[in-house]
């Protein structure tokens, strides 16, 4: 059964016009799930009280000073210490020995939505984090392959599924855990699908059978009601969105993120 949001405020994934500005935010929570959605120019969410006054916007998130977790140097070996080199303005880790800076990057995460008879494939993960919740088949681009082909061999791995890349839908940014999501739609060649090694099971789902409140990360839960509205509106755009997780949250937890910089075109 679909889990659809609660609102403080009408919400509307689907109307980029009004999705446009910087301070645009959603607040998605998963302990609060049981109303439909509207359409609106305001785009806001929150868990409702039980007298239906409507919670206080969050405050906008904390800036989060990154420490490096390179702690000896990939060249030399030689231990690093935390410093801001000359000319940059943030930490690093600098070896103690050859001086070399090193430098963090975030990983990207490659991912395909597959579309069959009006239904989305999804996997349930054999793996931590989030062991026996279901996703997107979906994981980290390979030195060497472009994102639509990480995306298809993703897709392979995990469901042993070959698919047919359709388009782009989503890039997704959480910047808390330095990651960059690109999710792609895509249909299956054949209607062929088993779980793979890092898969409990697979399995087709209806729109409105979609398990929301057993999905593994908040970019997969982003990425499906996205679709789903987009669906419903009978138009699919491509999204691109900011995903802000709250300090101490685990990968699985639904509860605590928000959404910046919504744009659908």
């Amino acid at each position: 059964m679909l889990l659809p949001l609660v609102r403080s405020r009408p919400l509307l994934l689907h109307r980029a016009a009004r999705l446009s500005s910087p301070r645009t935010r959603l607040l998605l929570r998963r302990d609060a799930l049981p109303l439909p959605l509207a359409r609106s120019p305001a785009v806001r969410m929150a868990a409702s009280s039980g007298s239906g006054a409507s919670s206080p916007a969050p405050a906008p998130p904390a800036a989060v000073v990154h420490k490096s977790k390179i702690k000896f140097c990939p060249a030399c070996g030689s231990p690093t210490k935390l410093a801001i080199p000359d000319g940059d303005e943030k930490m690093r880790a600098v070896c103690s020995s050859c001086g070399r800076v090193h430098y963090e990057n975030p990983k990207m995460v490659v991912g395909c939505l597959v579309e069959h008879d009006n239904k989305v494939l999804l996997c349930r993960r054999k793996i931590e984090p989030a062991y026996g919740l279901w996703t997107l088949p979906a994981g980290y681009l390979e030195v060497g392959e472009s994102t639509a082909e990480g995306a298809s061999r993703e897709t392979l791995e995990e469901a042993c599924a070959d698919v047919e890349i359709i388009s782009p839908f989503a890039q997704l940014d959480i910047p808390l855990i330095g990651q960059s999501y690109i999710i792609f739609r895509a249909r299956l060649k054949t209607p062929n699908f088993s779980p793979g090694l890092e898969s409990l099971e697979c399995a087709l789902f209806a729109l409105d059978d979609i398990p929301f409140d057993s999905l593994a990360f908040s970019s997969i839960f982003v990425t499906l009601r996205m679709y789903t509205e987009d669906v419903k509106s009978g138009s699919i755009k491509f999204h691109y969105c900011t995903i802000n997780k709250r300090l101490g949250a685990s990968p699985s937890d639904l509860r605590s993120f928000d959404i910046d910089n919504h744009i659908a075109v």
